[in-house]
């Protein structure tokens, strides 16, 4: 029930049911500021000139509203938007039979784009710098290559791990943009925005406890907002307060900085079974019992975001804010506390 129905970043079926909270323009999008200002200029720009928007890079962990940007974007420009996926686009005559079909200035979003076979990425290249399609047709010694000519365009691509990004793809990226976790102020204002196309009530102070139970990210702010929905109906009441948000945080195993039982069980591992750190990514992931890709992707980056984990040279290791989290000492440890502000060891 936890991680996977509560906490995880990554989009579940629940998200993309029921009421759309999603916001359809920039004026209506909350948080990242710097990005904002950045799209809505270059939006600007592009209608006015009449041409396509630069091609968009927008990168971050999941939840942080890549998908609602690249729907915004398309809204702005009164553009259709055609969206798939990197895993999606087996071959290069599926992504030639996208980019083919797209109108004057539309928008094509692939989401994942770092998990692009290598094949596919190719014919990107002269696709987003010349607006051409190189494809090859047959094999071997009769093989020949045609060149057609496509509207212009702009390619939105969504990544959780930009590092995988070659450069001669990422080079043709006009804005790369690096999306940040948000605010427990910009969270808090979410979840009043949701509340209301929700038609449900809440206090100031339980929109601001549930944004601090919130990882920095919308997509899970949201969706404990419907849980705390459901508890208010289910006891007849008809307002979200701080007893409501307290109680159904502890319904949910959800502590006060918004850690759920596999954070504390990954950070628990690392004291018991490894001293505090350091150790590997794989040795912690069979450990706890879940992929390597899991740990680094769902949980490390609001883990290392808090201040509970950093990572070194040598592996990742807790800090002292985890020990004390977890009311441990140096029985459940080595004895020795990680100080997260010097970067070094102190003994207890």
């Amino acid at each position: 029930m936890g991680e996977e129905r509560f906490l995880t970043p990554g989009e579940v079926q629940e998200d993309s049911t029921g009421k759309s909270l999603r916001p359809k323009t920039l004026n209506e999008y909350i948080g990242q500021p710097h990005i904002r200002k950045r799209l809505g200029i270059s939006i600007e720009a592009a209608k006015v000139r009449g041409e396509a928007l630069d091609h968009v890079l927008l990168a971050g962990p999941p939840g942080l509203g890549k998908t609602t940007m690249a729907h915004i974007i398309a809204n702005e420009l009164g553009a259709s938007i055609y969206v798939t996926s990197g895993p999606v686009i087996e071959k290069q005559g599926d992504l030639a039979a996208i980019l083919t079909g797209l109108e004057r200035n539309d928008v094509i979003f692939i989401d994942e784009i770092h998990r692009l076979n290598r094949s596919v990425e190719e014919i990107l290249y002269s696709a987003m710098e010349d607006y051409q399609l190189d494809i090859m047709i047959g094999k071997g010694p009769s093989a020949r290559s045609i060149r057609l000519d496509l509207n212009p365009f702009t390619l939105v691509g969504a990544t959780t791990r930009s590092g995988f990004i070659g450069a001669p793809l990422r080079n043709r990226f006009g804005m790369i943009m690096e999306m940040e976790f948000y605010s427990e102020a910009d969270l808090k204002q979410i979840i009043q925005r949701s509340a209301g196309l929700l038609d449900t009530s809440i206090t100031e102070e339980a929109a601001l406890l549930l944004a601090r139970r919130s990882r920095g990210t919308p997509r899970i702010a949201n969706r404990l907002l419907r849980r705390v929905r459901d508890v208010v109906t289910i006891e007849g009441g008809h307002e979200i307060t701080i007893d409501t948000v307290q109680s159904a945080m502890t319904l949910m195993s959800i502590d006060e900085d918004g850690l759920d039982a596999m954070d504390k069980k990954i950070l628990t591992v690392l004291i018991e079974n490894y001293h505090g750190g350091p150790a590997g990514l794989k040795a912690i992931a069979a450990s706890v019992g879940i992929e390597p890709e899991t740990i680094s992707e769902v949980y490390e980056p609001f883990l290392l975001q808090t201040g509970f984990l950093v990572r070194t040279n040598r592996g990742r290791m807790v800090t002292d804010k985890a020990y004390r989290h977890l009311g441990r000492t140096e029985e459940g440890g080595s004895g020795l506390l990680w100080n997260f502000n010097t970067g070094n060891q102190d003994e207890v």
